[in-house]
């Protein structure tokens, strides 16, 4: 009797104790905010967010640390960083962030074309000047003084140069980057480059630039779109030994985080007052060419480099009027009726296009008048202007300069720091 009851009692129990297990592992109802979050949680985590070199503070502060420090910047140089003492701050220019950091002695602003700020014409001369926010001194790199002197260098440990450019030859700020790393070699500075992503980096196409047509806005041999990174440019300065004598720069390059050449990035901060949005950097490469016409790339309008136009293209539908504005105090064809083409809608390109230029130079009126001495500066070469003056395709043009683009790909592998 009694171990019957004992024997019930435990199986009582054994059931009893699988009940609760059950129980105890029923999936909890969440509620629709509850499972929102979890969600929203899930993606931050499995998400990698590009970083931009200046954004990785770590990874050149302490590179600075006891140095007196020259920067070369402009208003795209800035960090996407959350300040500890204001929740409201979520950015800080460059040279304010390390000119507030310890230890470090920032002596110098060094500012490309357009200016520390970014508000100057295409090719007006920049002014040495001082910040009046810093209260550092800003030493111009456009104009004469393209190249920084011994002088504008004495008595500085390393160069930070931070700037955001396009991936296209005839952008002038890899040109400004030769000329830094050419000064700092000679006089045995360290350039430390902090790279940012290209918005044009997912093709290469154009012709090479042909050493006697070098200039400002084409120094090197390499196509109009060459497909890297600033950073990768600059060690593809320094391994080719493009520099004057040969000579190499002492050239550091904190690179981007979770970055590919086809991540598609389109920037914060317009890079020059004529290029204002993602349409227009796509198109810049393909509509930079007519600068060396007499057609506008809408210069002086709202929409620069996404229409072109000119008063002797009366055959075309759409028109448009250059009045002076930010970047365009004197634009082409000021004040007259242009007809062109409206571009705005335009596919994203993943290649140049050639064939609003054979366009405009077979419907212009005057076609002796057309070109200018400009035009082979860009184009790095004379083939093209001879090229479209013999009536070319689109098609026979890119197959000519097909093999130089292999070749330059060989030689630019060498150098990527992405896939």
């Amino acid at each position: 009797m009694i171990y019957n009851t004992i024997k019930s009692t435990y199986l009582f129990l054994f059931i009893l104790s699988i009940f609760c297990d059950v129980s105890c592992k029923q999936p909890t109802v969440k509620t629709s905010e509850e499972k929102e979050a979890e969600t929203s949680n899930q993606e931050v985590k499995s998400e990698k967010t590009l970083r931009t070199a200046a954004d990785r503070t770590a990874e050149y502060i302490p590179l600075l640390k006891g140095k007196k420090i020259a920067i070369v910047a402009n208003q795209t140089s800035v960090i996407q960083k959350k300040s500890k003492y204001n929740p409201d701050v979520s950015s800080f220019h460059l040279v304010d962030y390390i000119h507030n950091s310890k230890d470090i002695d920032v002596v110098k602003v060094l500012a490309p074309e357009h200016g520390f700020r970014g508000k100057a014409d295409a090719g007006e001369v920049i002014k040495d000047g001082i910040d009046t926010k810093t209260g550092l001194p800003i030493i111009s790199l456009y104009g004469r003084n393209k190249k920084p002197s011994g002088e504008q260098l004495k008595d500085i440990d390393a160069v930070v140069f931070d700037i955001q450019d396009v991936g296209v030859r005839f952008y002038t700020y890899i040109s400004t980057l030769h000329y830094v790393m050419e000064a700092c070699a000679e006089n045995n500075i360290p350039v430390i480059l902090l790279d940012r992503p290209n918005p044009n980096a997912h093709y290469i196409d154009g012709p090479l630039l042909e050493l006697e047509h070098q200039s400002f806005v084409g120094m090197h041999p390499v196509p109009v779109v060459y497909g890297m990174t600033i950073g990768e440019y600059g060690k593809m300065i320094n391994g080719e030994k493009w520099l004057k004598n040969g000579i190499q720069c002492d050239l550091t390059v904190i690179t981007n985080e979770n970055y590919t050449h086809n991540t598609t990035y389109e920037l914060p901060i317009k890079p020059s007052p004529n290029l204002p949005n993602a349409t227009s950097i796509n198109l810049y490469p393909s509509l930079c060419f007519f600068e060396g016409t007499n057609v506008s790339a809408g210069r002086g309008t709202n929409s620069q480099f996404q229409i072109y136009g000119s008063p002797f293209l009366k055959g075309l539908d759409y028109s448009f009027t250059p009045e002076p504005n930010e970047g365009a105090k004197y634009p082409k064809h000021k004040n007259k009726l242009c007809y062109g083409e409206d571009l705005r809608k335009t596919n994203y390109l993943s290649k140049m296009d050639l064939s609003w230029l054979l366009k405009a130079y077979s419907n212009t009126t005057n076609k002796s008048k057309f070109f200018n001495d400009f035009f082979v500066k860009l184009a790095g070469t004379q083939k093209l202007q001879q090229q479209i003056e013999a009536g070319a395709t689109v098609s026979k043009i890119e197959q000519s300069w097909k093999a130089d683009l292999e070749n330059f790909k060989k030689t630019r592998s060498k150098y990527l720091l992405y896939k």
